[in-house]
């Protein structure tokens, strides 16, 4: 029987579960939101707010208490100088979980475990996403389509230029100084 005996075991043995339980709140401070399931969310809230309560407490002894438990001096500097100021004034619940509904592959529940505060998790979500740069290119092709049809009377001039041209014998060299006249009232605008 487990009488009185707190926490989950989550299928691990007690070294794999501190190691997991260590990631998750490292991964948590550094990035302010991580995916995970419902039950891990609910085993590793407690200890990341208290490693964000160590880090409010800024003293040495401190940092080396989370430095024995989170492994990475990068977190711990980023929950020392950027997390834990956040959180000064608050006494507590730091941490929220937001149920997100069943993974596709094994129905497990899962949840997003995230930071209270709103700035921090949007100014870290910005950081991690790059600027696609599919998207630019489509938005210079939308920009090349508006340009021909703002330009087509001087398509249209350019086509009764051209069969003039064809009907008196000299319409290739004529064609190509439209097509250079385009382009440097392309340059002008």
């Amino acid at each position: 029987m487990r009488h009185a005996r707190s926490g989950k075991k989550l299928g691990r043995d007690s070294a794999h579960r501190k190691a997991l339980y260590s990631n998750l709140a490292g991964a948590l401070i550094e990035h302010g939101r991580i995916k995970t399931t419902v039950t891990k969310a609910k085993a590793v809230k407690p200890i990341a707010e208290q490693m964000i309560t160590l880090g409010r407490r800024g003293d040495l002894h401190a940092r080396r208490q989370a430095t024995a438990f989170l492994r990475s001096r990068d977190v711990v500097h980023k929950l020392f100088a950027d997390v834990a100021p956040l959180f000064k004034d608050r006494p507590g619940g730091y941490t929220r979980i937001v149920k997100i509904g069943p993974r596709q592959g094994d129905a497990a529940e899962m949840a997003y475990l995230e930071l209270v505060d709103e700035e921090y998790v949007a100014t870290q979500r910005e950081e991690r996403t790059p600027e696609p740069a599919a998207v630019a290119e489509p938005a210079e092709a939308v920009e090349e389509e508006v340009e021909p049809e703002e330009g087509e009377p001087e398509e249209a001039e350019a086509v009764e230029e051209t069969e003039a041209a064809d009907e008196s014998g000299g319409g290739a060299d004529e064609s190509t100084d439209d097509g250079d006249d385009r382009a440097a009232d392309d340059e002008i605008q």
